[in-house]
């Protein structure tokens, strides 16, 4: 959980239980169970929808850290065939190779 989520919804079901506890108080106020109720479902969607996130999270962060590994080769391979290209071929040639003509 995101540390920021995981505030807000502790904060917010302190909230809930205090007002709760003091309705009646609450309700001369205008808040009324309903809101309360309604307050209530959000907050589980939202604990709901940031445990889902998580759970992708622990799935994604393998498979980034293998693309990012993958990454590292491609430039690797790539940067180390351009040195090759523009060591052995004129300027002229490099865009017969995928070289942009720049240096």
């Amino acid at each position: 959980m995101s540390k920021t989520t995981e505030i807000q919804i502790e904060k917010s079901r302190n909230l809930i239980e205090g007002l709760r506890r003091h309705v009646r108080e609450m309700g001369e106020r205008g808040v009324s169970n309903n809101e309360i109720d309604q307050m209530e479902k959000t907050v589980a969607m939202l604990s709901e929808a940031n445990a889902e996130v998580d759970r992708l999270r622990e799935e994604l962060t393998p498979k980034v850290k293998k693309m990012n590994d993958l990454m590292v080769l491609v430039k690797a391979s790539y940067a180390e065939s351009k040195k090759t290209l523009k060591g052995y071929y004129p300027q002229e040639r490099w865009p017969d190779y995928g070289i942009p003509d720049k240096r």
